[in-house]
């Protein structure tokens, strides 16, 4: 078995038990000739059964105890600082079931809004005037944030939609900065806004498949995700300030 392999099921270990638990394998390991498995008995199944993995591969590898305690040692500490930095959390607009309890759309857009301390950048097919959103996006333009707001165009803008969303949402939060796709190089002629995203200082972002809708954010079906920490919101966000600094979203006349 390769040492790659050792370390797959390394870490299958430290992602389910304490980094105490953790701590305390890898000092029985330390210790122990190769191939033992006397360890095993610190773990109740269905635990065991990982463990016993983790025997077999280490006698497989050739390595001495030192050094697949380190490995261990190692692994707890990445995956513990690597889980401190970034949580994941599931969004859903819907019918419940006793399986999850995940957040609702509207609370999770909510979240991202208020958190917002100076740069803020969502992004819609559609946005009918939800009072919540509307409020929330005013608030933070008051406290100083640099709102930014991209919505698909109207078909007399370039666009596909009948309305104007883009001049009602100027009018309702007249502080954003509203934006639409108006540079379409020819792989994207015909193209629409279909993102639905909303970054908050690089660190906290929520991506949806829920557009700013009343049915959207309390009867459709829709799913998203809530990041927060990690590389996602910082790379969402600063994707879509190059986008505009690359004049591929502007702010269209009025």
């Amino acid at each position: 078995m390769t040492t790659a392999a050792l370390l797959d099921v390394i870490t299958a270990v430290v992602e389910q038990v304490s980094p105490d638990k953790a701590e305390a394998l890898a000092r029985r390991i330390g210790v122990a000739p190769l191939g033992s498995s006397a360890f095993v008995d610190m773990f109740a199944a269905p635990m065991a059964s990982v463990v016993r993995e983790l025997a077999s591969a280490w006698a497989n590898s050739g390595l001495s105890g030192q050094v697949v305690s380190a490995m261990i040692l190692s692994a707890s500490h990445a995956f513990r600082t690597a889980q401190a930095r970034q949580s994941i959390e599931l969004v859903w607009t819907g019918p419940q079931t006793p399986c999850v309890a995940p957040r609702r759309t509207e609370q999770a857009l909510l979240q991202v809004i208020t958190a917002a301390e100076h740069k803020l950048f969502v992004t819609s097919f559609v946005a009918y005037l939800i009072p919540s959103i509307v409020d929330a996006l005013n608030s933070a333009t008051q406290r100083g944030v640099a709102v930014s707001v991209l919505l698909e165009s109207a078909q007399g803008q370039g666009g596909s939609l009948d309305v104007d969303f883009l001049n009602q949402m100027r009018e309702v939060v007249p502080a954003a900065r509203v934006l639409a796709w108006t540079r379409k190089t020819d792989e994207f002629l015909g193209g629409k806004v279909h993102a639905k995203v909303a970054v908050a200082d690089g660190r906290l972002c929520f991506v949806t498949s829920a557009n700013l809708t009343g049915f959207a954010l309390e009867r459709n079906m829709e799913a998203g995700v809530l990041v927060t920490g990690g590389d996602v919101p910082a790379l969402l966000q600063d994707h879509l300030e190059a986008l505009v600094a690359m004049a591929v979203v502007q702010s269209p006349a009025r």
